[in-house]
């Protein structure tokens, strides 16, 4: 699209229009920060009369400041951007002709004369606005391991005052509740100390909602994606940062990893609420609204393996706990989910691949045959995620067939059962009655929720390839090799050091904090705690019935260890420690006793 050019010298209004683009931006954040406060505070109609009298001017402010852009802009502006903001203004035009246009209006959008309506398109101004400003971020200030745990940590504490707002629960909530369930949420975690579905209203679990997807996805992710969509560029500084938190191979990739991500994750998610809207009885709800609602959160809770859960016994609540094809959506979307999003998009490239190739040899043509469509890092993920899932179905049957699988039919046993494989590996969804489970299976759970997901996946644990490498170390050792080599390849030295660091350091915090509960709490029972220790740090949620009953020492002890499973220990150790520069001389080289 290309715009005025008003060669030399621009008319005096446009010269001083990047002061009134600031007064927009600022107004656009009070007008959000008034949104919350309007949903979180109960007021007097005169108080909400002043509210959208500045709603109002902020929808204002933002149409004008969008049309002096395009009017003040002399290069191109992307076509998607150009549709976004045409149709952002469009819908907040035909909300403010709704609630201003009279009683003809209403007939005809009557759905659009809410407030709700008013506050969306505040939204719709503030990401204009916001998207406009250069987020530049300072690699001497922040590295990329800081810069991830201050965006985890602003937005845990962030979190913790939303709930604390009193149209969030229905009683009131202490910081520390607030602290531990947004701790939580963000982390992926879904240990609860109150009941989410009773103890927080709309309000409050659409909070939880929002916390659960900005912990998912990477709150930075989407700031830095959005900015990018409507800039169409950033500095080089920005792109190394991304790269580091993103894993893009190449700088150039940044920004189109950034993409799939979010059309991944919200792709999913919107299928598996519509399947799981699908799957649900209408009568098990008062409402249209309610409905959609539980679908939405639970696809999300599911693909983001936070495990939270609007029903007060989870999914084993009488009504959900013998709808099989629900089940089945929530594994499937938590599955994806922890796979991770470069093993997903590696899926996909396969899958096309695929496909292609079977068309041309039905179509008796020839295809260059590549080997290594799927690579080594999907293989290994996909091998290790299958033979887990598998072994630990065929445990969780047999072992409790006459147990807590009792009461379910032939084919609900066995999706019992690999939900029950499935969902400690970071999902932390709970089917069945975790206190009756037998204690071999609960050894199990044990294990599966300490290896837990994939890499760059929404989930935690020591992650899927750590457990592969360490599993074919001791193989290689054990045969006398000198190198771990698998799908003829060869892992590098740098990866096996990293896993055993992963190892170590998650074996050191999770024992940690055993200990200090153990001291703050010693009437628990130590198999109830190191599960508690073990689902904490590897972002699963499931719990054996102890953590609304801990003490304000112990609760806090799982803060911190939901906040180091999620963003690693080793991340925080790289983010506290100085890069030390490869220097060129090697010592001797001595072999230690080891057994």
């Amino acid at each position: 699209m290309a715009l005025v050019n008003w060669g030399s010298e621009p008319p005096d209004y446009l010269k001083y229009s990047k002061y009134f683009f600031q007064i927009a931006f600022y107004a656009s954040i009070l007008g959000l920060f008034l949104f919350i406060i309007d949903f979180g505070f109960d007021k007097s109609q005169e108080i909400q009369i002043w509210y959208n009298t500045y709603y109002y001017v902020v929808i204002a402010l933002g149409i004008v400041a969008t049309g002096l852009r395009y009017i003040g802009r002399d290069k191109q502006i992307k076509r998607s951007v150009l549709i976004f903001d045409v149709l952002s203004i469009f819908v907040t035009l035909v909300i403010l002709y709704a609630h201003f246009l009279g009683e003809e209006a209403h007939k005809h959008i009557s759905f659009l004369y809410n407030d709700n309506w008013v506050k969306f398109a505040i939204i719709l101004t503030f990401i204009r606005e916001f998207s406009e400003q250069n987020i530049n971020y300072k690699r001497t200030v922040l590295n990329p391991a800081q810069l991830f745990i201050a965006s985890f940590f602003a937005i845990i504490l962030l979190g913790a005052v939303l709930l604390m707002l009193p149209n969030a629960t229905y009683n009131g909530l202490s910081f520390l509740d607030a602290l531990f369930t947004s701790t939580s949420a963000v982390c992926v975690t879904g240990l609860i100390v109150v009941d989410t579905g009773t103890y927080f209203t709309t309000f409050g679990q659409s909070i939880i909602l929002f916390l659960i997807q900005a912990g998912g996805i990477g709150i930075l992710t989407v700031a830095s994606f959005f900015s990018y969509f409507f800039k169409g560029g950033t500095s080089y500084e920005n792109q190394l940062t991304l790269s580091d938190m993103t894993g893009s191979n190449k700088l150039g990739e940044v920004f189109s990893t950034l993409k799939r991500i979010l059309v991944i994750t919200f792709s999913i998610e919107l299928v598996a609420a519509l399947l799981i809207y699908l799957s649900l009885d209408k009568f098990f709800f008062n409402s249209f609204f309610e409905r959609t609602f539980f679908s939405v959160f639970h696809a999300v809770s599911a693909f983001c393996n936070a495990g939270f859960s609007t029903l007060p016994n989870g999914l084993f609540e009488s009504g959900i706990r013998y709808n099989y094809s629900f089940q089945v959506i929530i594994i499937i979307a938590f599955v994806l989910g922890g796979l991770g999003f470069p093993i997903v998009v590696n899926i996909i490239k396969y899958l096309k691949y695929f496909l292609l190739r079977m068309f041309f040899l039905f179509q008796g043509k020839q295809q260059t045959y590549k080997p290594w469509v799927l690579t080594l890092n999907s293989r290994i993920t996909l091998l290790t995620t299958t033979a887990l899932t598998i072994v630990g179905t065929l445990f969780f049957y047999f072992n409790e067939y006459n147990n807590t699988l009792a009461e379910h039919n032939g084919f609900g046993k066995w999706v019992t059962a690999l939900f029950g494989a499935a969902t400690p590996r970071t999902a932390g969804f709970n089917s069945v009655d975790m206190g009756a489970l037998d204690f071999s299976t609960v050894m199990m759970i044990f294990l599966l929720m300490w290896i837990g997901a994939s890499p760059a996946s929404t989930g935690g644990g020591i992650k899927t390839n750590t457990f592969a490498i360490a599993t074919l170390n001791f193989l290689s050792l054990a045969k006398g090799k000198a190198k771990i080599e698998i799908f003829r390849r060869e892992i590098s030295e740098i990866s096996v050091r990293r896993a055993f660091a992963v190892i170590s350091l998650s074996l050191l915090v999770i024992g940690l904090g055993i200990i200090l509960i153990s001291v703050f709490d010693g009437d628990k029972k130590l198999l109830d705690i190191a599960f508690e220790c073990f689902s904490a740090y590897s972002t699963v949620g499931l719990s054996l019935g102890i953590t609304a009953d801990l003490s304000a020492a112990s609760k806090f002890v799982i803060i911190v260890v939901m906040f180091l499973g999620r963003v690693s220990m080793l991340t925080l150790l790289i983010a506290v420690f100085k890069k030390v520069k490869e220097k060129n001389y090697k010592y001797p080289v001595e072999e230690l006793t080891i057994n």
